[in-house]
Formats: C-alpha cells, structure tokens, sequence
C-alpha cells in the first residue's frame, strides 16, 4: 500500500493485487464493499493518517479505479459539511460506521494535443470501445468506459492509452459539468474516419 497527499484534503492511495490477495480479497470483492472491503477501507485511513497526516474529518468523498496489472488506485477527499447540517462527533472514529464506497468501472487518459487523441483512435479502433471526447482544462479528455473493454483486450488497451497519453483522475461528472463534449457516441470510429492517418 502507498499513500500520496495530492492535496490539502485529498489522498490517493495504491493497493497492489498482491495487497489485496493478502488479505483475501480478490478482484472481484473489491466491488461488492463487504467486510473486508471495510476493514481494507479504514487500514488505508490509518496509515494515510501515519505516513502524511490526512485525517478523516466529517464526510468523505471515495473513488477507485482499476488498473490491469498495478492493482487499485483509491482517492479519498475529505468534503466539506453542508451549512446548517449537525456533525456527529462519534462518526468519525468509531469503525462500525457503513462506509458507502463509490467505484467507477470507467477511467480518464489525457492528452495535450489532437493529434494524439486521433493516433489513439487508430491504435484503438479495432477493440471496439465506447468513448466519449472532451476538451477540458487546455488538453483533450478520453473517457473509455471500462464495460466495453474485453478481460482479453483490457492489458493491450490501457498499453496503448498509456502510450499516447496519461490516466487522468478527472471524473466524467467533473467532464460533464465544466468540460466541452466533443464527441459523444462512437466516438473512436468517427476520429479514424474524419482524420485519416
């Protein structure tokens, strides 16, 4: 487990598959936010709180995305409370407490210019893959839903994404709300078919 502060109230976390098989959680259970889920969940606040000081403090905001080899990427930011809205002292330290746990079966490559975003779309046009296009922050944004990805093709395609461009931790929400769609539906098809290479 490695813990990164990337921000006053915000923490990313890495959990190798090798950390997870260790405590008898498999890939599939990570999804399912049982018990060991939690129990992971509040080891990770622990040693967020030991190696860089990040506390738990009201509600929580949590993300986590998949990688096909390196294991689980969790962010966690702290959000601050709603005004008017009671804080309950004894949510925060006692373990009982649910921890609802969103994960995104989805994730977010960067890409400084266009021409990168048509090479990927060539590189990826074969695997068939539902995409959505954004511009966002001065850089295009590819959104790949992971469903769409076959287990057979999933290591080639986050290869090439990686090639190409860098995992974003942008969400589709944060996409939606302050970027501009460029291409919604079949997106990877129209780019190779508008941008001959």
């Amino acid at each position: 487990m490695r813990v990164e502060r990337i921000a006053k109230d915000k923490v990313r976390i890495f959990i190798s598959y090798d950390d997870l098989e260790e405590r008898g959680i498999d890939r599939d259970e990570i999804w399912q936010n049982g018990r060991k889920v939690q129990e992971l969940f509040w080891d990770m606040m622990e040693t967020a709180y030991e190696e860089v000081g990040f506390e738990i403090a009201g509600p929580i905001s949590v993300e986590a995305f998949t990688m096909p080899t390196e294991g689980v990427v969790v962010i966690v930011t702290r959000v601050p409370s709603l005004p008017g809205q009671p804080k309950s002292e004894s949510d925060d330290d006692d373990p009982n407490v649910e921890v609802n746990i969103a994960y995104y079966s989805t994730f977010v490559f960067r890409f400084s210019d266009f021409e990168e975003v048509v090479r990927v779309a060539h590189a990826l046009y074969e695997h068939d893959i539902d995409a959505c296009l954004y511009q966002y922050e001065g850089a295009y944004h590819l959104f790949i839903d992971e469903n769409s990805v076959g287990d057979l093709a999933y290591d080639g395609v986050w290869a090439i994404l990686h090639e190409y461009g860098e995992y974003s931790e942008v969400t589709k929400a944060v996409l939606d709300e302050y970027g501009k769609l460029i291409l919604q539906d079949d997106t990877i098809r129209q780019l190779v078919e508008w941008f001959p290479l």
